[in-house]
């Protein structure tokens, strides 16, 4: 843009230097040439006034007005010149709009000009505006002016207008020329670029305006000479200088172009201000002398108008000293407030002279250092610096004092700064540059300091044992596979399970557990090198950082880590003394190698799967990791993922299986049982499936291990296999098969809130189903059940005619509180003790002992996992009335259910026998009747 205004400017030059060619063509360029540049003018600032939205918008407006008045009085000039091919009158519309080109481009200039904040800053602005247009004046005046003035006053026809329209030309240039100057010092620091174009343009016109109404050229103008050119470049730099000039707006400084990041001025041009009375004075002093000089009578237009400068140059210089004795006395007391600030202030300000040198120390540093100020004063400040700091110090302060003021004013530097005791205190020091030195303001930091070495010890530490934690130890496990160590894949990994704590903290308490753990943790401490890591990761979980040699045996240095996991595992099982009592844990230790490539992740996750695999495999053992481990847990997982959608997608199937008869054959029950069919084929039990939730949430460890069955999941199965039970019960019952289902449900879930009060009882009313056919399995293995919800519970249940059986019974816990407390109306054996209660002589007594105390308490006996005849024959001698298993039908679907109910008896093995033992009934239904149950309830004590 620059390069094609100078190009269209250059033409115009070059142009008018030729004459254009011919008269007519000059004239043309002459006129409407001006014409259109002042019209291109005005329609930008206009333009640019509508865009922005600031307090410089009435100026621009201004501009745009001014420069239409100009391309205004082209245009009358070239109707006569070139249109009607006249003279131009004087005075003319021209002259007037020519006349109105100053007045708005003066006003639009003090808009721009930055304005005073105290009444003696509006008087010193008028002062200098006149002193600049009064010198100007007197200068003119004395130069030209006055000869306009006399032939005025000679009365000939005409001569009053003309005279007239000469003075108010360059009166009202020196106006436009005063405020020129004026607002060269007292311009705006916003849109600099744009102003500054601007005040050039103006400039430029008052130039040639001035050379057009001096006497050599006024009489010999023409339109289209080399004159026109300056008021041509003056209305283009004036189109340009809204937007081909970089603007800078408050508040959207690009970064790096803040105001305070500006190159300070030159001092001469920072004085220039200063000067200006003076100048304006010697400007007018210049006027005068011309008239001595010249011989003339002194004018006494020359002479009001110079004494009027004077007397404001006066006015000036007073207000001028004025504001220097308050500058002065301001000065003394901020110099006072700023000595007390110093003095007073907790922090020690020095400064250090460009050779290092402290030149000045304030009185705080004998309360900071312990050392009296006029002790340091003097001191090379290098020697005050720790040695092992020094270094730092001196390359920042370097660095701080090569880069540019306005991009880094202050630097921040901590060090450790040597006291008067011979300590070393921690020091923090804002640093800013000073003469070629520094001043340095510094605090004593040391307790700060010490508390953030607290913290980041804190934080990368168990508080119980003072290992380190989980992210220190995988911090390390990372440095061990980066840097000078990254080829050395005989570093290994070890995750350390205490097997046993849970029953300490059980036992004898969580105190005892705590002192268990930190011996344990000294134990490890001590039995690893010295720079190894070993680490609490959390609970009762430890870990360790073997370190490799660089050994490239493979084997050897795996024997050689699994002594070493040996020895602690060794050391962790041996007997604890905690509160005068002796206490033994074991440990499952896995191991993990750095494998070429593998993450510090990964490698931990190896080393959790392997702990795990210990645990599984018998504990107190160790385990070294084989990629089967995770190809394993990656299948576990994936059938995971799967069971989570397969309620949803309908893959679980429910199948029951008839429960006998022992001593006629008949079907007395089905026991329902859930199937997962997965999306392979798979056909799995509820013990399988069950298996593979147990990894969906991953281990306690983190990587993998068991953490036992997800409870939201289980609860899910529940509720959509006795829902699913009850209704296809309640459809056979529709077709003619009174026969109940028993469905096993836990005292946990039969307990849980998420399970609804009284929603068993309002699915068998939903569905309709008799009263009488439906048995509750339940089993009670968790010690925290509380036996009173759950008494009042199952009672509820009972009064409804839902059947209770006691499932695994002769297993498990609190077996005879149940049969004491809940109203149970069977019981059933646990598959455990029928599989070998042919082999098993004791088996066989207490099994026989257990029918005994059923049949004792006019109870049926159901036996679960009856899938040999010889164990039908030894059960039903022994009293059971009921057998659950291969030896009769496995689980039917719906289809071959029915078929079976149809025929209504299985073949019995031996035929039919009378029990060993009486009481009970021998068979038949196991339809609940009322009253079976008859011992009274005893209440808890």
């Amino acid at each position: 843009m620059q390069l094609l205004l100078a190009v269209i400017g250059g033409g115009y030059a070059v142009g008018a230097a030729l004459n254009w060619g011919s008269e007519e063509v000059a004239e043309i360029m002459g006129d409407f040439g001006l014409s259109a540049a002042g019209l291109l003018a005005a329609v930008s600032c206009y333009s640019y006034a509508r865009a922005i939205d600031s307090r410089e918008r009435p100026a621009w407006l201004l501009f745009a007005f001014s420069s239409l008045m100009g391309a205004g009085g082209n245009a009358v000039w070239g109707w006569y010149e070139v249109i009607l091919g006249q003279p131009v009158p004087k005075p003319s519309l021209a002259d007037f709009a020519f006349l109105c080109f100053a007045p708005p481009a003066i006003v639009g200039l003090l808009v721009l000009a930055k304005r005073p904040v105290t009444r003696a800053g509006w008087v010193c602005l008028g002062l200098d505006s006149w002193l600049i247009g009064g010198s100007l004046l007197t200068l003119s005046w004395s130069l030209a002016l006055a000869h306009a003035a006399r032939t005025a006053q000679s009365g000939a026809p005409g001569s009053v207008p003309r005279a007239a329209l000469s003075l108010a030309y360059p009166l009202l240039d020196i106006a436009l020329v005063s405020m020129v100057l004026v607002l060269h010092f007292r311009r705006s620091e916003s849109n600099r670029s744009a102003v500054n174009t601007a005040i050039a343009a103006l400039a430029l016109t008052v130039l040639s305006d001035a050379l057009f109404t001096s006497p050599l050229l006024s009489a010999e103008y023409q339109s289209g000479q080399l004159l026109d050119a300056g008021w041509f470049a003056g209305s283009l730099l004036l189109a340009y200088a809204p937007w081909g000039a970089r603007r800078i707006h408050p508040g959207l400084e690009p970064a790096g172009h803040a105001r305070g990041d500006r190159p300070h001025s030159r001092p001469i041009t920072g004085s220039l201000p200063a000067l200006t009375p003076y100048l304006a004075a010697a400007v007018c002093t210049l006027g005068i002398l011309y008239n001595v000089v010249d011989g003339r009578k002194v004018d006494r237009m020359v002479v009001f108008t110079g004494c009027t400068v004077v007397l404001a140059l006066v006015i000036r210089q007073g207000i001028m000293l004025l504001d220097n004795i308050a500058l002065t006395q301001e000065l003394a007391q901020k110099e006072n407030h700023f000595r007390s600030l110093v003095q007073g202030s907790s922090d020690v300000i020095m400064i250090a002279a460009p050779t290092g040198t402290l030149r000045y120390v304030s009185p705080a540093a004998a309360g900071v250092y312990g050392r009296e100020a006029e002790e340091l004063v003097g001191t090379e400040l290098a020697t005050l610096i720790h040695p092992d700091d020094l270094g730092r110090v001196v390359h920042e302060v370097r660095r701080f004092l090569a880069a540019p003021p306005t991009e880094e004013p202050t630097t921040r530097i901590e060090c450790r700064f040597k006291s008067g005791g011979g300590e070393w205190l921690n020091v923090e020091s804002t640093v800013n540059r000073h003469q070629g030195g520094l001043i340095l303001n510094s605090r004593d930091v040391t307790e700060r300091v010490r508390l953030q070495a607290q913290l980041q010890h804190s934080a990368e530490h168990d508080p119980l044992t003072d290992l380190p934690n989980r992210a220190l130890f995988t911090r390390r496990v990372r440095q061990a596979l980066t840097g000078r160590r990254a080829g050395d894949h005989s570093t290994a990994v070890l995750f350390i399970d205490l097997d046993g704590f849970k029953a300490v903290n059980d036992t004898i308490g969580h105190q005892a557990g705590d002192e268990l753990l930190i011996e344990a943790a000294r134990r490890l401490q001590d039995s690893v090198r010295a720079g190894d890591t070993a680490a609490r990761l959390g609970g009762d979980e430890f870990a360790a950082l073997i370190l490799g040699d660089g050994n490239r045996d493979r084997s050897a240095r795996e024997y050689q880590v699994r002594e070493i996991a040996d020895r602690l595992r060794t050391t962790l099982s041996q007997p604890y003394r905690i509160g005068g009592s002796e206490v033994r844990v074991a440990a499952s230790i896995g191991v993990a190698f750095a494998d070429p490539g593998i993450t510090p992740s990964d490698l931990m996750r190896n080393a959790d799967l392997a702990m795990y695999r210990a645990k599984a495999g018998g504990k107190d053992r160790v385990e070294m990791y084989v990629p089967q481990m995770q190809a394993e847990v990656v299948r576990k997982a994936e059938l995971a993922g799967r069971l989570r959608t397969a309620l949803h997608e309908g893959e679980f199937a429910l199948l029951h299986q008839p429960v006998v008869s022992l001593s006629t054959g008949e079907v007395a029950a089905v026991a329902a049982q859930a199937r997962w069919r997965s999306a392979q084929g798979i056909l799995f039990t509820p013990a399988e499936f069950l298996r593979v939730a147990e990894y969906s949430e991953g281990g306690a460890g983190g990587a993998g291990g068991p953490a036992g069955p997800d409870p939201s999941r289980t609860a899910e199965l529940g509720r959509w296999l006795l829902e699913e039970a009850v209704e296809q019960a309640a459809d056979r019952h529709r077709a003619g098969h009174d026969v109940p289902v028993a469905v096993r449900m836990t005292a946990q879930r039969l307990l849980d809130r998420a399970m609804p009060l009284g929603s068993v009882e309002a699915l068998l009313t939903r569905h309709g189903l008799p009263s009488g056919s439906l048995v509750l399995e339940l089993a009670v293995s968790d010690p925290r059940v509380p036996f009173d919800d759950l008494e009042r519970r199952l009672t509820a249940l009972h009064r409804l005619g839902v059947g209770i059986s006691l499932d695994g019974f002769g297993s498990g816990y609190a077996a005879i509180s149940a049969l004491r407390r809940l109203p149970v109306d069977m019981l059933k054996l646990d598959r455990g003790l029928v599989e070998g209660v042919v082999e098993s002589a004791r088996l066989h007594k207490i099994t026989a002992g257990l029918l005994r105390i059923a049949n004792d308490l006019g109870m049926r006996s159901v036996a679960d996992g009856v899938d040999l005849p010889e164990q039908v024959s030894a059960l039903r001698a022994m009293g059971c009335t009921h057998g659950q298993g291969m030896a009769f039908s496995g689980p039917l679907d719906e289809y071959r259910l029915r078929r079976a109910l149809v025929r209504g008896t299985f073949p019995v093995p031996g035929g039919a026998a009378q029990p060993a033992l009486a009481g009970g009934s021998p068979g038949g239904s196991m339809a609940i009747r009322r009253g079976s149950h008859n011992e009274t309830p005893v209440p808890p004590t």
